[in-house]
C-alpha cells in the first residue's frame, strides 16, 4: 500500500513537473528528481527489491516534506482543514520505518 501511495505521488510529479513544482515551491529539475526518486522507491517496495533501502530513501523524502510544511509553510500537525498538515507524512515515515526494521516480508525478491 505504501508503494502505491508513493507510485501515484511520483507519477504526479513526473506527469506535469512544471505545475507540480509551483505547487510545492521547488524548481522543475528538483521536482523531476523527487518524482523519479518516489517512483523508484515505490517500485522497490512493491516488488520487494532492496525494500529496506527504498524505505530509507522514502523516509528522507518525507522528512523533507515535513520540514517544508513546518518551517516554510508554517503548517500545523493537522493543517487548517484537518487533512493538509504533516500528520499524513509522519504516518508514511512510521510505515517505512516498519519496513526498514523488519524487512520487506516473505514475498520480497531480495532480502
Amino acid at each position: 500500500m505504501i508503494g502505491i501511495v508513493f507510485l501515484t505521488s511520483g507519477w504526479n510529479h513526473l506527469r506535469d513537473p512544471e505545475a507540480r513544482s509551483k505547487d510545492i515551491g521547488m524548481s522543475k529539475g528538483f521536482t523531476i528528481f523527487l518524482g523519479a526518486a518516489e517512483f523508484a522507491g515505490s517500485l522497490g517496495l512493491i516488488f520487494g527489491v532492496l525494500a529496506q533501502l527504498a524505505a530509507i530513501g522514502l523516509i528522507l523524502i518525507m522528512l523533507g516534506a515535513i520540514q517544508k510544511k513546518i518551517v516554510v509553510w508554517h503548517t500545523g500537525f493537522w493543517g487548517k482543514s484537518g487533512t493538509n498538515g504533516w500528520s499524513y507524512d509522519t504516518m508514511l515515515v512510521i510505515m517505512n520505518l516498519v519496513i526498514v526494521t523488519t524487512g520487506g516480508g516473505n514475498l520480497s525478491l531480495l532480502k
